[in-house]
């Protein structure tokens, strides 16, 4: 892989992971028109840069959240977190090797459809029925837990994390800007725990130091692009409803099922 391709993808990774279009579904759509540039660890490794732009971003917010743990002995927030990461953490881990290897997951028409539904979801979701408003720390584990179940669906490429939880943390009461903020908060760990599993293989590791620069660079632009990309998303949310990235992927699903359909 050049270098260029790298700082490629890296963008896309950083500008889709948060924003509710699907990062997995972009990169799946860049890599089948560059002919299978990279190899699924390169899409892992990348993960880094995306972390550490969520854990620069939210530094103050987790600071405060450790701070009512240690001072105020309140774990409820600590609580919630953990339980809506635990359905994706273990079903990601669990399932790993059969989402690799299986080529539905790789299709390009698996995210034509999956852009189009989820899309479909964020136009209607403020039409839909909510629960009672709450707050993040507030929120019961049933409902913490629901936001977890729907995360699982991004596992599925063109679902997109932050998509699914923040349509299941509108639905559980959430408002827009704390569903998006709980669903990086709950993404935190979820990373952290991809990486840890990248060093713990021999092979994942051997793939990190043979290919030191690339990921360097793909991690560096990761992390700008994905800066850039919550700094949006949290300012965009407080006045503004999901629709629009809705609208985004219904466009882009119809687009890129034109463009396979002519090849």
């Amino acid at each position: 892989m050049s270098i260029i391709e790298a700082i490629f993808l890296g963008v896309i990774q950083g500008l889709t992971e948060f924003i509710p279009i699907s990062s997995s579904g972009h990169l799946v759509i860049a890599q089948y028109f560059m002919n299978g540039a990279s190899s699924h660890l390169f899409l892992e490794w990348i993960n880094i840069g995306t972390v550490c732009a969520l854990l620069i971003f939210f530094r103050h917010r987790i600071a405060t959240i450790l701070r009512t743990i240690i001072q105020e002995k309140d774990y409820r927030l600590l609580r919630n977190v953990i339980v809506a990461m635990l359905p994706a953490g273990i079903v990601g881990f669990l399932a790993a090797d059969i989402i690799e290897q299986n080529p539905l997951f790789a299709s390009p028409w698996t995210v034509v459809a999956t852009l189009s539904a989820v899309g479909v979801l964020l136009i209607i979701i403020e039409k839909l029925p909510h629960l009672s408003p709450i707050t993040e720390e507030k929120m019961s584990t049933k409902r913490a837990l629901c936001i977890g179940l729907a995360q699982v669906c991004a596992l599925i490429p063109g679902t997109s994390r932050s998509g699914s939880t923040i349509l299941a943390g509108r639905a559980m009461g959430l408002s827009a800007a704390r569903a998006a903020e709980f669903s990086f908060l709950v993404s935190i760990p979820i990373m952290l725990g991809v990486i840890a599993k990248l060093l713990i293989k021999a092979g994942d590791r051997a793939y990190l130091f043979d290919n030191a620069a690339v990921l360097l660079v793909g991690n560096i632009a990761a992390l700008i692009s994905g800066l850039l990309a919550v700094r949006f998303l949290m300012n965009y949310l407080q006045k503004h409803p999901l629709a629009l990235f809705g609208w985004y992927r219904i466009g882009l699903s119809v687009v890129l099922a034109l463009v396979l359909l002519i090849q």
